[in-house]
C-alpha cells in the first residue's frame, strides 16, 4: 500500500491502492443537487479524477482550478471529476464563487464509497489523500497518481498528458 502524509504526520489510508491496468472501481458520491453520482455516469468518456482533501484550501484550490483551466481544451469526451469530502452544498458554493463550470464536483462525505474503493480514505482525518486517477473509455486506470504529502501538488502535466493520449 501506498504511504503519504498530511502536513508531514503520517496517516493510515483505508481501501486498497488503484494501480494502473486495473479496472476502475466503483463508487457513489454526491453531486451538489444531492443526487447520487457514480462512474458509470460518465461512462464511454476518458475521466480524470482529481482528488482533494477539501476544496476550500489552498493547494485543492488551485488543483480544481488547473483542471478547470485543461477542460476547456479537452473537449466533450472528457470527464473531469473533482472529488472530496466537503458538503455539496459547499462545494457549489465554492465553484460559484469562482467561476469553475468546467468540472464536476462530488461529495464523498456521506459514505466514503469512493474514498475506500480508491485507497484514498484518510483514516485519521476522515478526508480524502490528495490524488489523481485518469480512466479511460472502457473503465481501465491508465494514470494513477498519490501524492505522498497531502499538502504538495500532483503532477498536473503527467494527468494531462494521459488524458491527451486517450483522446488521439
Amino acid at each position: 500500500m501506498v504511504q503519504v502524509t498530511f502536513k508531514n504526520n503520517p496517516v493510515t489510508l483505508v481501501g486498497n491502492e488503484v494501480k494502473v491496468g486495473d479496472q476502475a472501481p466503483g463508487f457513489t458520491v454526491l453531486a451538489p443537487d444531492l443526487s447520487e453520482k457514480t462512474l458509470q455516469d460518465y461512462e464511454g468518456k476518458i475521466r480524470l479524477i482529481s482528488v482533494v482533501p477539501s476544496i476550500d484550501t489552498g493547494v485543492c484550490d488551485a488543483q480544481t482550478r488547473r483542471f478547470n483551466e485543461a477542460a476547456s481544451e479537452l473537449g466533450e469526451d472528457v470527464a473531469i471529476l473533482t472529488i472530496s469530502c466537503d458538503l455539496p452544498f459547499a462545494q457549489k458554493r465554492w465553484c460559484g464563487a469562482n467561476g469553475i463550470e468546467n468540472v464536476y464536483t462530488l461529495s464523498d462525505h456521506r459514505n466514503m464509497s469512493f474514498g475506500d474503493a480508491y485507497g484514498v480514505h484518510m483514516k485519521e482525518l476522515r478526508l480524502l489523500a490528495r490524488s489523481v486517477f485518469v480512466v479511460d473509455q472502457a473503465g481501465k486506470v491508465v494514470y494513477a497518481e498519490y501524492v505522498s504529502e497531502g499538502t504538495n501538488h500532483p503532477d498536473y502535466e503527467g494527468a494531462l498528458a494521459a488524458v491527451k493520449e486517450l483522446a488521439k
